[in-house]
């Protein structure tokens, strides 16, 4: 259960620009807080560098969700060796 209230005082320009970055990148302001505090415990240190999706990457997952452009393999086992015969 969530209780605790963790509060910083940020310039409202910064704060305004970082919500539109996670905004695209689907969290809140609260979810990305929960995970860089989990991820600081877990590695002992300031751990990751998160970033928007570049547009390719952007396209393949708007593409995923939507049930486009996927292939379906008959046996996960040969996956890789699916993937490298249709180059």
């Amino acid at each position: 259960m969530k209780t605790a209230t963790v509060q910083a005082r940020i310039e409202p320009k910064l704060k305004k620009d970082v919500e539109a970055i996670l905004a695209k990148i689907g969290l809140s302001a609260s979810e990305a807080i929960s995970m860089y505090y989990s991820s600081i415990k877990l590695h002992k240190g300031i751990p990751f560098e998160a970033k928007v999706p570049n547009k390719g990457l952007r396209k393949a997952m708007r593409d995923a969700e939507l049930g486009r452009n996927l292939h379906r393999v008959k046996n996960p086992d040969n996956l890789i060796e699916e993937i490298l015969a249709q180059k």
